[in-house]
């Protein structure tokens, strides 16, 4: 009964020490909170594969730090609640930088500059930012957009704001007439713009200038840390580069 018993408790340690180290050779994950209708940084192709300049930079940055990587589409409004439950280890996704935000989540260095600017249709009226006075006008919700047109004077004077799970939405109404005007992030309209020629028109007037960057939980500064040796890294080695060329044309990483 005594070797039984020896035997046993050796088989559960033998088991316990194999677990360990399968545990810690190979299968670290990072989830990566993404807006999956955020062209051009990350969305869906006609495959319904998950691309952008955000989940290639992601990638390269993540495989630098040997750890797997795992996209996971969420409700852009509650992404703060998603990274500080565990659900997402990084928010990654034209995540604008914002003293309001910085109080609930750690961030990178930025690594890109962007703009919330107004969209309207081609042959609209509208031609500043004054002319949105008694219009329609829509944005994502709880999206930089938003903080842009509250800090605005114009607010005041729209006639009606809607808010839309993702841009998608907004300029769908917008083109079915809807909607007058959408406040959206610079490098998605642009990416509507090229794809759909003549249909969209940038007001000159900018709302307000951001930089985006990559959202850690509070708390873990050590992957924060770890997240940003491998994004200097990329940069350095002309990685980041290659991936801003592909997408945009030209090499728009802050360095």
């Amino acid at each position: 009964m005594r070797k039984l018993s020896l035997l046993f408790m050796s088989l559960v340690l033998l088991l316990s020490i194999v677990g360990c180290a399968s545990s810690a050779s190979g299968d670290k994950e990072l989830i990566v909170g993404i807006d999956d209708k955020f062209a051009p940084m990350g969305f869906r192709d006609e495959k319904n594969e998950i691309v952008g300049f955000d989940i290639d930079y992601a990638r390269a940055a993540v495989e630098k730090m040997g750890y797997k990587i795992k996209f996971q589409p969420i409700d852009w409004k509650t992404k703060e609640s998603e990274l500080s439950s565990g659900r997402i280890d990084l928010i990654w996704n034209g995540y604008t930088i914002t003293d309001e935000r910085k109080e609930k989540v750690l961030f990178t260095k930025p690594y890109l500059k962007n703009s919330q600017v107004v969209a309207v249709m081609a042959d609209s009226d509208i031609k500043g930012i004054s002319d949105l006075a008694g219009k329609n006008v829509g944005l994502q919700s709880l999206s930089s957009a938003a903080d842009a047109l509250a800090a605005n004077e114009i607010k005041s004077q729209i006639s009606n704001i809607s808010e839309f799970s993702d841009n998608v939405l907004a300029l769908s109404d917008l083109k079915n007439g809807r909607l007058d005007a959408v406040v959206i992030d610079e490098v998605v309209l642009k990416y509507y713009m090229a794809k759909e020629e003549g249909t969209y028109t940038l007001l000159e007037e900018s709302l307000a200038p951001e930089e985006y960057g990559i959202g850690v939980k509070n708390g873990r500064e050590e992957l924060l840390n770890e997240l940003q040796k491998a994004l200097d890294e990329i940069n350095a080695d002309g990685t980041a580069a290659k991936i801003s060329e592909k997408w945009f044309g030209e090499d728009k990483v802050l360095k």
